[in-house]
């Protein structure tokens, strides 16, 4: 079926234009997804415009037409059309500053995987504004390892993110994911005191709405299929409630939106909170959105437990413990509750 094209913007005066290019996807690439093997081809490439160019079907797979989540196989033939990109001088590359920050935030490793203690703040990837994200500065430290994603967090929420270092390693991990393989946990502050006990919510989520030009998530019966596993752990009163969270499906801002579902938003979320709960929170001293991956685990398919988390950082722990310390007088809706502070496992 034919399409039409739009016509491309005039190109700015530093950026050049490519060829049209065609590779073939060798054993160390196969298992990639097509948005992540253009990314890389193309090197500064926004990723928006990576995933317009696949969407309009100018990235061919075998000749054919394929979305941004095909997962390319040995000796597929890959073309890539013309694409404005900045001269390799000028193309630039991750600050020592963040590739510093996130050197540090590496809390294992081994001949398959880094793990990063994400901070909160910084994207997984670049695009939507941002030029660097975490796999583009791990690329600037590592750049003789082929480092893939193995899942995403959003940017405001910290903790763990798993990163392959080589493809084998991504096929097998994304295998898990495919089959709920592995167990994701996060730590969430949500508003009013939850009395729904240990709750699984499942909600069907619309990912590919947009309101005002910008990525929406909603509940939908036309969504996919969504389900997080709710339990308290540590109750604030009738203000807030400290939540574990273990994920069934991994769609795009799941926690926040089952969460806002339920009546409970998430502190500190500014697209899907609430506001008034927002500015209570951050009179605590609540600089950011209190989401935070804890731990990862799974079983490799060649046999081995592998389980890593992480505490909560400083500045999460110490919202807790204002809470937790305010005179019941001035605690607004408080009826009573603990005053220690849940502190999760610490990485092992």
């Amino acid at each position: 079926m034919p399409y039409a094209e739009d016509p491309l913007p005039e190109p700015s005066p530093r950026e050049i234009r490519t060829n049209v290019q065609h590779f073939e996807v060798s054993l160390q690439e196969a298992g990639q997804r097509l948005d992540n093997y253009v990314q890389r081809r193309l090197g500064g490439v926004p990723r928006s415009r990576v995933y317009r160019v696949i969407r309009k079907g100018e990235v061919r797979v075998n000749g054919r037409r394929a979305g941004p989540e095909t997962r390319l196989q040995l000796n597929d033939r890959i073309r890539i059309p013309p694409v404005r990109v900045l001269p390799p001088a000028q193309a630039g590359k991750p600050s020592a500053q963040l590739c510093e920050s996130l050197r540090k935030a590496i809390i294992y490793q081994d001949e398959k995987l880094l793990v990063l203690d994400k901070p909160a703040g910084i994207a997984v990837h670049g695009g939507s504004g941002v030029s660097f994200g975490v796999i583009e500065a791990l690329r600037a430290l590592r750049p003789d390892d082929s480092l893939e994603l193995v899942h995403r967090l959003d940017r405001d929420t910290s903790g763990c993110l798993l990163v392959a270092r080589h493809a084998g390693t991504l096929r097998s991990l994304h295998a898990l994911l495919r089959t709920d393989g592995f167990e994701k946990r996060y730590l969430a502050l949500v508003r009013g005191k939850w009395e729904l006990g240990a709750r699984r919510i499942d909600v069907p989520l619309r990912t590919d709405t947009r309101v005002g030009g910008e990525r929406t998530v909603r509940a939908a019966p036309s969504g996919k299929p969504s389900v997080s596993e709710f339990r308290p752990v540590q109750f604030f009163g009738s203000a807030a409630t400290l939540v574990e969270v273990t994920l069934r499906t991994g769609r795009t801002h799941q926690i926040r939106v089952h969460a806002q579902h339920a009546g409970h938003p998430v502190a500190g979320d500014e697209k899907y909170g609430d506001a008034a709960f927002n500015d209570e929170l951050r009179a605590l001293g609540l600089s950011r959105m209190f989401l935070h991956a804890h731990s990862v685990s799974f079983a490799w398919p060649q046999g081995g437990e592998f389980s890593v988390n992480s505490p909560l950082p400083p500045e999460l722990a110490a919202v807790l413990d204002e809470l937790a310390s305010r005179p019941k007088s001035s605690r607004r809706l408080r009826a009573g509750g603990s005053r220690r502070r849940a502190v999760p496992p610490r990485a092992r």
